[in-house]
């Protein structure tokens, strides 16, 4: 059996988030899980020198967008070009991705659920979360304990369902099937605020 070897790294970066006409400043959480010589990184937002401080000097192996709202893929492009990473990211996000970056620059590998996307001894298994936006995913890395949860599950409830591309039913039918089955210990790492558990939002 493998070694897991890995950690989880955190990092807060401030910004804007924009859609349907409106901005609104925005404080990000940046996950990052790895070793002390290999990382993954759960989304790209603002900031690519913020981003790399939690880096380190540690190679990027990946760039998993949960969803593709522009606060957590402004930067993507920009951090894929300082490290060689490929960026994952669901196909049905492909609306907001090119609201963002229109149709000539794209992400290098479509997300699906069930992938496992393996780091540092550590594996992350993608659960495709649909309803705060249509590919956002979640990421259950079962031997951490925790699963990063984007902006489907936040502390005190689901992501926000009141813009394009969004559907209140779908999202709370998402966190029933997909994330309230987890183990209710598990930590959930969010996009945005605190950490919460599975236990703690089930009610």
């Amino acid at each position: 059996m493998q070694q897991v070897r890995a950690r989880v790294d955190h990092g807060v970066v401030s910004g804007t988030f924009s859609l349907d006409g409106q901005t609104f400043d925005v404080d990000n959480n940046v996950w990052v899980i790895g070793d002390d010589t290999e990382c993954v990184v759960i989304d790209a937002p603002h900031d690519v020198d913020a981003i790399l401080a939690i880096v380190g000097d540690r190679r990027v192996t990946a760039i998993v967008c949960t969803h593709a709202h522009d606060d957590h893929v402004r930067v993507a492009p920009a951090l894929r070009e300082r490290t060689g990473a490929p960026i994952l990211l669901h196909p049905a996000e492909r609306p907001l991705w090119e609201l963002t970056h229109g149709t000539d620059v794209t992400w290098d590998k479509d997300l699906a659920d069930g992938d496992r996307i393996e780091i540092a001894g550590s594996t992350l298994t993608v659960l495709h979360t649909p309803g705060h936006a249509p590919g956002a995913v979640c990421l259950h890395a079962p031997d951490l304990g925790c699963v990063f949860t984007g902006d489907t599950l936040f502390q005190g409830g689901p992501g926000a369902t009141g813009r394009s591309y969004s559907d209140a039913d779908l999202i709370v039918a998402s966190i029933r099937a997909r994330l309230l089955t987890l183990p209710a210990a598990t930590v959930v790492h969010t996009g945005h605020g605190p950490d919460t558990t599975i236990a703690a939002e089930t009610p």
